[in-house]
């Protein structure tokens, strides 16, 4: 019986070693939060787009164009940058296409659905070396059916 009690109290000193660890190992040391990028140098972008549509049928393609607009005056940079389309679903923005475009430039893609529901979208635009993180205003949203 001098064993049991032995080994809760063991488990619950590493229970509450790790607990204090728990802090520390979510977020390590030396991470950024998104706000200080810009400060660390990064330019500040805006990502925005609309759709040619506001209703398809189901299969139907829809032109997706937008721009990514570097907010800062600066010199034109010959960078090329990602820029994803993202889908709500389940509550959770999935990423469902993406494209590229340059700074200041403009970008053009088509999507299509197999499924006829009311879909919920916005740009993405992840950080770079030069540019911070970016999501679009607004949410764009298209009925499928």
């Amino acid at each position: 019986m001098i064993r049991t009690p032995r080994r809760l109290l063991a488990a619950l000193a590493v229970t509450v070693a790790l607990a204090g660890l728990a802090p520390a190992l979510a977020a390590p040391a030396g991470a950024a939060p998104l706000s200080s990028a810009t400060e660390a140098g990064k330019k500040k972008v805006k990502v925005d787009g609309k759709l040619a549509k506001d209703h398809v049928k189901v299969g139907e393609k829809v032109d997706l164009k937008g721009n990514l607009q570097v907010l800062e005056t600066a010199r034109s940079e010959a960078s090329v940058e990602t820029v994803i389309v993202q889908q709500l679903q389940a509550g959770a923005w999935v990423n469902i296409a993406d494209t590229t475009c340059r700074p200041n430039g403009g970008f053009s893609l088509s999507l299509s659905f197999s499924l006829s529901a009311t879909v919920s979208l916005r740009l993405f635009h992840p950080e770079t070396s030069l540019y911070a993180a970016a999501y679009s205003a607004g949410t764009l949203t298209l009925r499928v059916g």
